[in-house]
């Protein structure tokens, strides 16, 4: 069973930055496709960012490019994403997962709310 821990999030100024850090309990980490994840209130739950096994390919929603990076040590079997120039509807709970999502395993997420 798939076990993530985000963390990270907090109530931040528009214009803030945020970094999130999701270490993650799957064996076969280092090999997998991974993202980020975010659901605003009353919304589904969107990726907005994803990066290849080795890092080398990363691709985002186009609402976040240019403002929000991933990056993974796989070492350290850890998910990042560098948050900057936050924006009100940047809010929401963000998760990460691999994707695609297999087995319905998520944690608990992490809050990020972009509020003055």
């Amino acid at each position: 069973q798939a076990q993530y821990e985000e963390s990270g999030g907090a109530l931040v100024q528009p214009g803030g930055s945020l970094r999130l850090s999701c270490p993650a309990s799957i064996p076969t980490f280092s090999s997998k496709t991974m993202g980020w994840f975010r659901q605003a209130p009353g919304q589904v739950r969107a990726e907005v960012a994803r990066i290849n096994w080795n890092g080398m390919s990363t691709d985002y929603t186009d609402s976040v490019k240019g403002r929000f990076t991933i990056s993974r040590d796989n070492a350290k079997n850890t998910l990042y994403l560098e948050m900057h120039s936050l924006k009100p509807e940047d809010t929401g709970t963000y998760y990460c997962n691999t994707v695609p999502v297999v087995g319905g395993d998520w944690g608990l997420g992490t809050q990020v709310t972009v509020s003055s």
